[in-house]
């Protein structure tokens, strides 16, 4: 993927760490959105899952079983286990809440006293990716159980008095172009990171990508291949940074300058002060580093931050620079320096 490298960064830093809260990428038609979404499920390694479960359930966390694997677990059954890649599932403009939720045979559960679910996206995104395209288009009602599901980890389906729950711990993606409508600010804030994308302007960058395409429809077998070796070392940093996670600490010092630019941006709720401690966190782990720097923050801080500010009509200023100001001002640094360093940053 040639430039896009804030977009890119997001979204290895979900991989990395879901709990961030998924990524939230609007911009111009055209700029690879889809494309670089769709290829991030080759970067993870494949899973273990209990075999034959519709949920991708974990032989082990609790937390990512469904009832049924539970159940056998408690009555100390033997529970074979399979690897599977990552799902990346689409959620399509028109599904219906039955498709995305899954649903009940009420006829067949009254006739044979059986809970007939039959699972729908939400269980098959369990442990994966769930990328809904031009999600400001998408039905309020979806939306409402979408937010539902994402916060708390579960979808739970009830029909004439039957109910069904499983887990659904997925990172969710979306994208859309801002030109085609506004999202829904409780959307908005539920979405750990923003990124907006923009056309590429410099020619020698535009010249890649089109050579770059032209190589892979002429051969693609070829293309694969000799992109193959990147593709595994940045799979391999990927699954190192996941181990490094939990080592990584972030100085007191640091917690207190985050929480002091999302006061001084007078972001609503502390989700912004949350998500931008764990995105720093994992970039930490991402470079091979146990301790975060006042640069990992730089980084990331505008991509957590800049969708939850008030909007002003009248201001001019876009919001991504805003949260430039106040950062520079809070951790006392050069606003035009900083901005070079955050350039040369994401294209390092």
């Amino acid at each position: 993927m040639i430039g896009q490298e804030e977009m890119k960064l997001a979204l290895l830093l979900n991989v990395i760490d879901p709990r961030i809260g998924g990524v939230m990428i609007m911009g111009d038609r055209g700029t690879g959105k889809s494309t670089t979404i769709r290829a991030l499920a080759d970067l993870l390694p494949d899973i273990d899952v209990v075999a034959g479960d519709p949920y991708n359930s974990s032989a082990t966390d609790p937390d990512l079983q469904s009832s049924e694997v539970r159940e056998r677990l408690i009555r100390n059954e033997t529970v074979a286990t399979e690897q599977r890649q990552v799902p990346m599932v689409d959620l399509p403009l028109g599904a219906t809440e039955d498709r995305l939720c899954g649903t009940i045979d009420i006829e067949k559960a009254l006739s044979e006293g059986v809970r007939a679910f039959e699972p729908g996206l939400l269980a098959k995104a369990n442990r994966g990716l769930l990328y809904v395209d031009e999600v400001n288009l998408l039905d309020d009602h979806l939306v409402d159980v979408l937010l539902d599901s994402a916060a708390s980890g579960w979808n739970t389906v009830e029909r004439e008095g039957i109910s069904v729950r499983h887990p659904a711990r997925f990172v969710l993606i979306g994208s859309g172009n801002p030109e085609e409508g506004e999202l829904r600010p409780q959307l908005l804030d539920r979405f750990g990171m923003s990124v907006e994308v923009r056309t590429v302007r410099n020619p020698e960058l535009r010249v890649q990508v089109v050579d770059q395409r032209t190589a892979f429809d002429s051969d693609p077998d070829s293309f694969s291949t000799a992109v193959e070796a990147n593709q595994n070392a940045l799979q391999q940093r990927v699954v190192d940074a996941q181990q490094r996670l939990d080592q990584v600490s972030i100085d007191d010092d640091l917690r207190l300058r985050i929480s002091a630019v999302c006061g001084e941006l007078d972001v609503d709720g502390l989700r912004g002060d949350i998500v931008t401690n764990r995105a720093a966190r994992a970039l930490a782990a991402f470079e091979g580093r146990t301790e975060v720097s006042e640069d990992d923050v730089a980084r990331v801080a505008s991509c957590c931050l800049r969708h939850r500010l008030r909007k002003d009509p009248l201001e001019q200023v876009d919001s991504g620079d805003r949260v430039v100001k106040v950062f520079c001002k809070v951790f006392e640094r050069s606003e035009g320096s900083d901005r070079a360093d955050f350039e040369l940053a994401l294209a390092a």
